[in-house]
């Protein structure tokens, strides 16, 4: 901009401002004189310091922290766990509890309303934000209530990572639906149990919380207790990005990575490798687990059964065994055909592999479940256990 437009905008803006100053005169001279103290200590307006303005230079606390928040799952407004009821433009209140900050705050009365319960509408568009972990109303929070009815003690931020992450059902929610029905008989009103996914709250308390499908006569390791340091989520995952910090693992461990660690000098897959992960045995398991589920279906209960991990309620029929879900009116058709015995055992089968890093919150519990749900399977399939070579 040439010099002389420079002063010629100065000049226009001090003009201005006189203008605007002795308008203001000329108006409390028309309702009431002001005194000369009033005149001189009145001020119009704040001018703003001389520019340019530059909106990085404002310090903002906690920076990072926000940033670190906003790269992660817990702030990703486009996900499926946030946009799933955009059509109701309402969020189920059973839903609404971790999948909206707002949600989080009435189940625990932090926003005045009745605790226990979600009073709603929780309106869509929102995500686990900083008031869900941040709130001084979780010191207040002494317990949080999990599916299977264990009231489980916490401190602080533990209430939002337990609360949100124990799923919504307990192996008590199978032992009500299977009642006293008869174990290899389909039953047209038993349905699917879904324990509901990034349950490492319910793995991590193993036995203790319930979680997982108990059968009788066998012991169920408890809460996984690490090395002394490690006795919280926020032990391991960087409480705002989410990320594993690996290298306190170090300390006690040799591996590449979490996935490559080893907890035993036992192979529980029988594949008798040891220098892979104990991550490699769940999954070998699960994998085992599954194959025979389908071949439980098939062969006893008569009707053969797919998996499709991405469309709800997972398990849905093949009558015709040709590898791919029965259509009606355009949608697959919902497994109907469950036993007890294959009910109780796909329960556990989606419990594990709910947790993707069930290998380092209970790895125990995990090759529990697995077992003795391959091993109930084993007895109407004529399967010959000792030939798997599998280790609880």
């Amino acid at each position: 901009m040439p010099r002389y437009l420079k002063t010629t905008s100065s000049l226009i803006a001090v003009a201005s401002l006189a203008m605007f100053l002795a308008g203001t005169h000329a108006v409390l001279g028309q309702d009431e004189a002001a005194s000369p103290d009033e005149t001189e200590d009145t001020v119009p307006f704040a001018l703003p310091k001389s520019g340019p303005f530059n909106p990085a230079d404002i310090e903002i606390k906690n920076d990072q922290s926000i940033s670190d928040w906003f790269r992660s799952a817990h702030a990703d407004a486009a996900a499926e766990a946030f946009r799933h009821w955009d059509e109701e433009e309402e969020i189920t209140a059973v839903c609404a509890t971790c999948h909206s900050g707002e949600g989080f705050r009435d189940y625990h009365g932090l926003d005045g309303t009745a605790a226990g319960s979600v009073e709603g509408p929780i309106n869509t568009g929102g995500v686990v934000d900083c008031g869900t972990c941040h709130n001084a109303g979780l010191a207040e929070i002494e317990e949080v209530a999990f599916p299977s009815g264990l009231m489980h003690p916490v401190q602080g931020v533990e209430a939002s990572c337990m609360t949100c992450h124990q799923g919504r059902t307990a192996g008590s929610t199978v032992v009500k639906a299977m009642a006293d029905l008869d174990l290899d008989t389909p039953n047209s009103e038993l349905r699917f149990i879904n324990p509901h996914y990034a349950t490492a709250a319910a793995t991590w308390l193993g036995g203790y919380g319930g979680s997982g499908y108990h059968y009788d006569g066998k012991d169920y390791s408890g809460r996984f207790f690490h090395a002394r340091p490690v006795s919280s989520c926020v032990s391991c995952h960087e409480p705002h990005t989410l990320e594993v910090a690996f290298e306190p693992c170090l300390t006690c461990h040799q591996a590449n990575e979490p996935e490559d660690i080893r907890i035993a000098r036992q192979s529980y897959d029988g594949s008798g490798d040891t220098n892979k992960g104990i991550k490699s045995d769940i999954q070998t398991n699960a994998a085992t687990l599954l194959d025979m589920i389908k071949d439980y279906a098939a062969d006893v209960a008569g009707t053969p059964i797919v998996y499709d991990g991405t469309r709800y309620p997972y398990f849905f029929t093949d009558a015709n065994g040709d590898g791919v879900a029965d259509q009606s009116d355009g949608q697959p058709v919902a497994y109907n055909a469950w036993t007890p015995r294959s009910l109780r055992a796909t329960y556990n089968w989606k419990l594990v592999t709910a947790d993707p890093g069930n290998y380092a919150h209970n790895p125990p519990y995990m090759l529990e479940l697995l077992y003795d749900s391959i091993e109930d399977l084993s007895g109407p399939l004529g399967t010959d256990m000792q030939a798997l070579g599998l280790l609880r």
